[in-house]
């Protein structure tokens, strides 16, 4: 196991990469569910803490196999089992979620962490065996990813043992989370790893659209939910439609600009834009839980107001926007999104709930997605025109 060629020519994404994100497909779809139906009972908040504690431990396993495999996929059958290993870890986070929004019984999620991180260990532990010139690095990353794990075993084992009081759990989590976004930053100081960066932006880019998928997945949930209730309406088919509209949108301002470029020219910022995605990947799980509860009000009485139905999907949208112009925007030589088109566009966002009793839900809906098509109009115009107008100025240089 040595470490890969930064500039290794036509990187790209595994097959047993795809398979790894397959299983985060379950994860992210049992997570949305929960808070789609913490959401639809008039809960949000409660159930927001849960649903962002759970996701943080699904996009801090991806991410840390994802980086590691970008320095030191072998693709070898221990480098397989291990991996399937932690595929294995991901299901029981998925099977525990419910549990953790409904009860706070992360005793499933924890295990499912456990299992996934400890086998990243012992792939740190062979590569800093078999490749001598990152060894110490890859043994400070063992050694910190080791010593929290028993970190997250005691405190399970706290608060099953009803040692850690309710009201020290939340704090106990944020934490460890803490120390786990620390790891890399300490393990990395001897000598960073050698990830591809055009491979990080394929598989960031992947994940982004799990997400996007999940999106679609939970809107489509709610639609069932009317058809199945027999009640078929002119509303529901607008907010699908608006709802669809919206994440093509979203998803035309994500992949605007590719990131590969910029990380390679700009290395020192990629702990910028990679723990920066936690925020963007947050929003577009969070957005699909907003979604299907607002399809779903179109066909059943829920005891969340329109008020707080529009806003689950006004504010994971006006956090995706900003985030993303935040990740982005430093490690690109030119700023493919103008501060302004942001910020008018995210207030726009955040105040058209506010017309949710006089307007309703569907109205709100389809606004918020006419204002997000309209950003990514204005955003790609000017670029359309420069295209446009460069083979006439050449054509025209050349007769000159």
């Amino acid at each position: 196991m040595t470490a890969r060629a930064i500039d290794e020519p036509h990187r790209a994404a595994s097959q047993l990469e795809l398979l790894f994100d397959l299983t985060f497909v379950v994860a992210v779809a049992a997570v949305t569910a929960q808070f789609a139906h913490t959401i639809a009972d008039g809960h949000a908040l409660t159930g927001l803490v849960p649903f962002l504690l759970i996701f943080f431990a699904v996009w801090w396993a991806w991410m840390n196999f994802t980086w590691f495999a970008s320095a030191y996929d072998t693709d070898d059958v221990a480098y397989r089992l291990l991996t399937m290993v932690q595929m294995a870890g991901v299901l029981v986070i998925a099977a525990g979620a419910p549990a953790a929004v409904d009860d706070s019984d992360y005793r499933a999620v924890t295990i499912g962490y456990f299992i996934m991180r400890i086998a990243l260990v012992a792939q740190w532990l062979r590569a800093g065996t078999e490749n001598p010139a990152g060894r110490r690095t890859a043994f400070r990353y063992a050694g910190g990813i080791a010593i929290l794990q028993a970190g997250w075993i005691l405190r399970l084992v706290l608060a099953e043992t009803d040692a850690l009081p309710s009201s020290a759990q939340v704090p106990s989590f944020v934490g460890l989370a803490i120390l786990e976004l620390a790891v890399p930053l300490w393990a990395e100081r001897p000598s960073p790893t050698n990830w591809h960066p055009h491979h990080i932006a394929e598989r960031y880019g992947l994940f982004t659209l799990i997400l996007f998928g999940e999106s679609v997945l939970a809107a489509s949930n709610g639609v069932r939910g009317a058809l199945d209730a027999g009640k078929i309406s002119g509303p529901l088919v607008i907010i699908a439609v608006s709802g669809l509209v919206l994440l093509f949108a979203l998803w035309w301002l994500y992949f605007l600009a590719p990131a590969g470029e910029g990380l390679n020219d700009r290395r020192h910022l990629s702990y910028l834009w990679g723990y920066g995605h936690y925020g963007v990947f947050t929003a577009l799980a969070a957005l699909g839980a907003g979604l299907e509860v607002a399809v779903e009000q179109t066909g059943h009485d829920l005891k969340a107001s329109p008020l707080a139905i529009c806003y689950a999907v006004a504010i994971p949208t006006g956090i995706f926007v900003v985030l993303l112009w935040m990740v982005h925007t430093p490690i690109l030589a030119e700023a493919v999104i103008r501060p302004a088109v942001v910020l008018w566009s995210v207030a726009a966002v955040l105040l058209l709930p506010l017309a949710a009793p006089q307007i309703g839900v569907v109205a709100v809906i389809a606004a918020i997605a006419a204002v997000c098509v309209l950003m990514v109009a204005v955003t790609i115009t000017p670029k359309a025109q420069a295209t446009a107008m460069t083979p006439i100025t050449e054509q025209t240089m050349s007769d000159r």
